[in-house]
């Protein structure tokens, strides 16, 4: 199987060189990747523009410069890199930040699970940030793909209507749960990992900043509140401990007081507020099985 890359890339001059080293690097490289600079003022297309002789493989698209950081950006860029792969034959589409590196067997490793399972819609692994391990922190499970690395069947990504531009944020999250919903498989395998080199939803902001923001979204894109509370209290005892959980409460109680207008098909929120109460039984059941042992053991003991 072949495969295209896509990368939006904004002010990314600390970070790009290590993703593109890792890409060129790959047992299986892509047919092309479209680096889009969007909008830089920083030396990133300068980085990029070092790599095209060696690379044909690799290009170069220029956008003109935007005074805001917004996450719709990501979406006309990735958009704009799919007009230029028109009559070319895809079979799977990636989208990569510009912040990520991985193993040189990465690629192929995803598009093996592709060409195993003709159901797949989106694939890839889960990632590490400094402290973080999405295999163990993370609330999504395997049937979610994070967004700094996702990889899309071309015919699954054409029939979701690629990505949808949302200032807010949530591009990646809405194309992977449209696809979920209308009955793509949607795997990450835990095999493999990438790393991520900024914690996500920190570019140009802090921590808490992007925890209250990552509230505001978890709002916004349908999320119940029943799952939210789980989700704040789960978030306080990680770094930074109790206000993190604290601002991811405070953005989701924020956008709720103001109505946020909301991005997402009244099904699809159905369809995320199921698979969500889904995903709480489950880990309930989890945690009473492991009371019920450490009750048996201590019964044990004792006797």
């Amino acid at each position: 199987m072949n495969y295209v890359l896509i990368t939006s890339a904004r002010n990314e001059e600390k970070f790009i060189e290590s993703t593109i080293r890792s890409v060129v690097a790959q047992t299986q490289l892509p047919e092309r990747w479209i680096v889009v600079d969007d909008g830089s003022t920083d030396s990133t297309a300068l980085i990029v523009d070092r790599y095209l002789k060696s690379y044909p493989w690799i290009e170069l698209l220029a956008r003109p410069n935007r005074h805001d950081r917004s996450f719709a950006g990501k979406a006309h860029a990735v958009n704009a890199a799919v007009e230029r792969l028109k009559g070319l034959e895809v079979d799977v589409i990636g989208n990569l930040d510009a912040d990520v590196s991985f193993e040189p067997g990465y690629m192929a490793f995803v598009l093996e699970k592709f060409k195993e399972d003709a159901e797949l819609g989106v694939a890839g692994t889960p990632f590490t940030e400094e402290g973080y391990d999405s295999r163990k922190d993370s609330f999504e499970g395997e049937n979610y793909v994070a967004g700094p690395c996702q990889l899309f069947r071309y015919s699954c990504f054409r029939q979701i209507g690629g990505y949808v531009a949302n200032k807010a944020g949530g591009v990646d999250w809405i194309a992977v749960m449209t696809a979920r919903m209308q009955g793509w498989k949607v795997r990450s395998f835990p095999e493999k990992t990438f790393h991520h080199h900024r914690s996500m939803g920190t570019a140009e902001r802090g921590a808490h900043s992007a925890l209250f923001s990552y509230g505001e979204k978890d709002y916004y894109l349908g999320g119940s509140p029943v799952w939210q509370i789980f989700r704040v209290a789960y978030r306080m005892t990680k770094k930074p401990v109790i206000t993190g959980g604290l601002a991811l409460l405070l953005g989701y109680c924020f956008a709720a007081l103001r109505r946020m207008e909301r991005p997402v098909t009244p099904e699809l929120m159905r369809f995320h507020r199921r698979e969500q109460m889904k995903k709480l039984k489950a880990v309930l059941r989890t945690l009473l099985s492991f009371k019920k042992v450490d009750n048996f053991s201590v019964a044990t003991a004792e006797r």
